[in-house]
């Protein structure tokens, strides 16, 4: 024994303050990966946050749905044997407030995790990055979906109350579910994208709200050139570098759809599956690159 030992003997002990194994269920990955599909889901309409953060996307909801039970009490009163608005033009027309919701909830969802490097809090429980990934690019879709769906419901409803043909506004109908539910993929993948590439919240609404409305302006403006100089392929090609245009030449080709484009020509069937490959190929894209920025997330 050291002459230090004898001087301080050791008087450490072990005690015992009621720490308990925890015995129940083992709920695994499934459960965490809906979990924070369904967090991620009510934090995009402001729930389970402060009543400042609900504001914004409820406002937008309003926004989104209004028009729409205007234009059914319109038909009603003038007693139309049609909605003056298609379903599947809609969302094409109101392009600008799913891009201001989509703004604003997108570095919401994934940048903040970012910048308060919470990211690695998911990883440390039984939780992979494909599921973090799956979950927030769920709930990105599934917002968007509830945004752009429930116009298209008010619509619906409002037409059958009006005793419009049924069978027609039911076809209508599901082409409207159809287009809204491939943008809200793409949009939805798009916006986590551009999110996830910066932890500054401003930045990433800055930049989410460029790639949607410069893409746009920018497309529209030459395709309107093109349109006047006679160069009606090159409108169609044209139409394949913005998101939107994207949306409205496929619903065009295999929709039923009427097109926004130059002249009202939008693709044709044969060249609409150029633009359905395309939006799968963003679609994929997108997953790609959030799996990659959030395997660069060290612990």
């Amino acid at each position: 024994m050291s002459a230090d030992q004898a001087t301080h003997p050791d008087t450490s002990q072990i005690h015992n303050i009621g720490y308990r194994d925890y015995e129940g269920p083992r709920l695994g990955r499934g459960y965490a990966r809906r979990s924070l599909y369904a967090q991620s889901l009510r934090g995009a309409y402001g729930l389970g946050r402060s009543a400042r953060s609900k504001i914004l996307p409820m406002l937008l909801f309003a926004v989104m749905c209004v028009p729409a039970a205007l234009i059914v009490a319109i038909a009603v009163a003038t007693k139309s044997t049609e909605l003056s608005v298609a379903y599947t033009r809609y969302a094409v027309v109101t392009q600008a407030v799913i891009g201001l919701y989509l703004a604003a909830q997108a570095p919401q969802s994934v940048s903040v995790d970012l910048r308060y490097k919470t990211v690695p809090l998911y990883f440390s429980r039984p939780i992979e990055r494909t599921d973090y990934v799956l979950a927030k690019y769920g709930a990105m879709v599934s917002a968007l979906f509830i945004l752009t769906a429930a116009p298209l419901v008010v619509l619906y409803v409002g037409a059958l109350l009006a005793k419009m043909d049924f069978a027609h506004q039911s076809a209508g109908f599901g082409q409207g579910l159809v287009s809204v539910a491939v943008l809200s993929l793409l949009f939805g993948g798009l916006g986590l994208v551009v999110a996830a590439l910066t932890p500054r919240r401003g930045f990433g609404v800055a930049a989410v709200i460029a790639t949607l409305t410069i893409t746009y302006g920018a497309v529209s403006t030459v395709q309107a050139i093109a349109w006047q100089s006679d160069a009606g392929s090159a409108v169609t090609l044209l139409g394949l570098f913005s998101p939107i245009t994207l949306i409205d030449g496929l619903q065009t080709a295999f929709l039923g759809a009427g097109s926004s484009f130059p002249g009202g020509e939008g693709p044709s069937a044969g060249f609409g599956v150029v633009y359905l490959l395309v939006i799968l190929a963003l679609i994929l894209g997108s997953y790609a690159v959030l799996m990659r920025r959030y395997r660069k997330v060290g612990l």
